[in-house]
């Protein structure tokens, strides 16, 4: 494995075959394998996508199916976070599969989450497996003992056999100490004796003067150098030690150890992104740049605190008033979901209490009585206060069939011209507005 790779293997969705960014090039520079599911396949439909995906989806793209339990298991665990309602079939295909390489590849799923917002990780790492080397080399230390322990010294007996054969045994003669040596022996220690006395005879003359050797100054000088730099100073003595430890600062930078990770996911989808901080799968950008933090955005319902990520949504799913409003979200590494709010938020109730205009009466078709009633104007005509309206059920039903319009059409005029009654984004207008109750006068 190089030490450049940043992934052993990568999971692609969609967004990054589209766009090609990263290219085909960097990702098979910095991983060993690429991995897709076959619905990611199906959904492209650019030509030039299409054309760059065909060249290289036989040599270079690993297209794989995840087993139903691994879809089951995301599924129920993206269903906790409140992601389900969000996140397509392919998009679980694609969860499942990271995950399942994942366990794959670390034997398990010990570094994993099994539940959102769980503090610890599942388990700790599995013991290494034992190399084939060191097994081998185990067990021959275990066939053959050593023999310097199970040796026995030759008994007396093999001795004396020996030397039998051998020949005549010769007795050793006793120590006996040589009298020339003697002599010699007398003779150097009365010579280190005298040495002795004059040295003590020096010491007394000058006692000033002591007899330190030219090795112990040395040191000396080097101890006291070495203090100096300890205490921060730059003297003559140590000016050249510290250029050339400046220099190899400067040019030897400490290098960061970046450590390859096992399986990385990169997707532009924030739902899936959301789950895979929060599953602690590894996640990558579009710069092959780790995630750590996601930040996006959700709607809360300011009346029961209800939160929802599907963004097109204008009636809360449990109280079913128009009370959403869009608020900041993170999900950390550590797989905490936290909400942003305002300080001292106050919900403004401009417009929320007026009276409704009387209803007027009118033929099956609708056609009759539309230009009478509604109050000041004809603003109270099919005004919009729940989800469940016929109302509200009509506009997003011809919102869904509205087609894109052409701006440089003849027939064309905007909506201030033709009087649409549209919020934001084409989205159907609840209510009276902010401004109801100066429409009476």
């Amino acid at each position: 494995m190089d030490s450049d790779k940043l992934a052993n293997f990568i999971v692609l969705d969609a967004s990054p075959l589209l766009t090609n960014e990263p290219s085909i090039s960097t990702l098979l520079g910095k991983s060993e394998r690429l991995f897709t599911v076959p619905s990611v396949i199906a959904e492209i439909k650019d030509q030039n996508a299409r054309s760059r995906l065909d060249t290289i989806s036989s040599t270079f793209l690993t297209i794989r199916d995840p087993n139903p339990g691994s879809v089951k298991f995301v599924t129920d665990f993206a269903r906790k976070t409140g992601d389900l309602q969000v996140l397509s079939r392919t998009d679980l295909q694609l969860l499942a599969l990271a995950y399942e390489l994942e366990c794959e590849r670390n034997h398990g799923d010990w570094r994993l989450r099994r539940v959102p917002g769980q503090k610890g990780l599942n388990g700790s790492p599995p013991p290494k497996v034992q190399s084939e080397d060191e097994h081998q080399n185990s067990t021959q230390a275990s066939i053959s003992p050593d023999l310097s322990s199970t040796e026995e010294p030759p008994t007396q007996d093999l001795l004396t056999n020996e030397a039998m054969l051998s020949g005549p045994i010769e007795k050793p003669s006793p120590n006996i100490p040589n009298m020339d040596s003697v002599d010699a022996v007398s003779t150097n220690l009365a010579s280190l004796q005298v040495l002795q006395l004059d040295n003590v005879k020096n010491d007394n003359l000058e006692p000033s003067k002591s007899h330190v050797p030219d090795s112990v100054k040395a040191d000396d000088d080097i101890s006291v150098s070495d203090s100096s730099d300890s205490e921060g100073w730059i003297t003559p003595s140590n000016l050249r030690r510290q250029q050339v430890k400046n220099q190899n600062a400067g040019t030897a930078p400490s290098k960061k150890i970046v450590k390859t990770m096992q399986v990385a996911t990169i997707t532009g989808d924030f739902a899936v992104q959301n789950v895979i901080l929060q599953l602690n799968l590894n996640l990558l950008s579009s710069s092959m740049l780790r995630i750590t933090n996601l930040r996006t955005y959700i709607l809360r319902c300011h009346a029961c605190f209800a939160t929802t990520r599907i963004m097109s949504k204008q009636f809360c799913e449990r109280c079913g008033k128009p009370t959403l409003t869009r608020v900041s979200c993170s999900t950390s590494t550590d797989g905490k979901f936290k909400i942003h709010l305002k300080r001292n938020m106050q919900w403004n109730t401009r417009g929320d209490r007026f009276s409704i205009p009387k209803p007027v009466s009118g033929t099956a078709n609708g056609k009759a009585g539309l230009s009478k009633g509604g109050g000041k104007g004809g603003w109270g005509q099919e005004l919009i206060l729940a989800e469940d309206q016929k109302e509200y059920l009509k506009a997003m039903q011809g919102r869904n069939r509205e087609t894109e319009r052409n701006l440089m059409d003849e027939d064309y005029l905007p909506g201030i011209l033709t009087g649409e009654r549209r919020g934001v984004g084409g989205r159907p207008k609840i209510g009276g507005g902010r401004n109801v109750n100066s429409k009476k006068r």
